[in-house]
């Protein structure tokens, strides 16, 4: 068994969360350039590169991207063989306090924008510190921990869809809800966007699906050929709509469409939309 100190983990944690604010990942940044070169909107073009030049100026001046730094959403894999420890705390600690710890620490040194309400209906009042965090944990083989911080803002995530289709659903229907779901969005969530599409398994794993096929690079097709070419498809109606970026008109409605799936009950067809804004913060770190 390998152990990793829970300090480790919130620091890694912590630093996860600064650099997913601050740093607009590469591949999002290339989609962005290549569409501002292959646009025939001018005015959506110039948009694209201010786009660009923000990315720029929030890496450099270590800012954030956007003033909605997102509720965390921290994706882990931990290996079988891997154990937390705490030198420094009495009784036992949990990986999730870990994860908390680090993301109370990131929003406050970062100087990032506390989003997290403690109870969802009765009085809305802000935690102060972005947590708890969402974390979606997994045990994989080996003696690594893997975690993934999504800042994921509340102005793409509200037009996030579900629905349940019948299991002999032609797949041009689902395609034609999900560029549906997608024009709806509109320029509400901050287009130009990356789509995630969670295909099967159920209700709640559907949702889960479509918010990990985010974490997919942009560079990256589904590896079943199927699926890759429903990628490709969806993405070419989506950018057919004419939104384009900010919602302004242009070529360039999202930057691409990520497809997961799972195996599901021969009753069901379950399909989840979640859209991210063209901010799409994650970070990974591997202890």
């Amino acid at each position: 068994m390998r152990s990793i100190e829970f300090e480790q983990i919130s620091k890694t944690v912590e630093s996860l969360c600064i650099a997913a604010c601050y740093e607009l990942p590469e591949d999002v940044r290339q989609a962005l350039e290549r569409a501002a070169e292959s646009e025939s909107h001018p005015g959506a073009s110039r948009i694209l590169r201010q786009l660009i030049d923000n990315a720029d100026i929030a890496a450099r001046d270590r800012i954030p991207l956007c003033q909605d730094t997102g509720l965390a959403v921290v994706f882990v894999e931990q290996g079988a063989e891997v154990t937390i420890t705490a030198a420094n705390h009495a009784g036992p600690v949990t990986l999730v306090e870990a994860i908390n710890a680090g993301v109370r620490a990131g929003y406050e040194q970062g100087y990032l924008r506390k989003s997290v309400v403690a109870d969802p209906l009765d009085g809305r009042v802000n935690t102060q510190t972005n947590t708890p965090a969402v974390v979606h944990h997994t045990v994989v083989p080996g003696d690594t921990l893997k975690m993934t911080v999504m800042a994921k803002g509340g102005g793409c995530e509200n037009k996030s869809q579900f629905r349940m289709f019948i299991p002999t659903a032609e797949p041009a229907k689902v395609k034609a809800w999900i560029v549906q779901v997608v024009k709806e969005a509109g320029a509400n969530a901050c287009p130009p966007f990356v789509v995630g599409v969670g295909i099967g398994g159920n209700f709640e794993l559907s949702c889960l699906l479509s918010k990990r096929a985010l974490l997919r690079p942009l560079t990256e097709p589904n590896a079943d050929a199927f699926y890759a070419e429903m990628e490709e498809e969806l993405c070419s109606e989506i950018n057919a709509l004419g939104i384009g970026p900010q919602g302004l008109g242009g070529d360039t409605t999202a930057l691409a469409v990520r497809i997961e799936t799972a195996p599901c009950h021969i009753a069901s067809l379950p399909i989840a939309v979640n859209i991210e804004c063209h901010s799409h913060r994650h970070k990974t770190a591997v202890l």
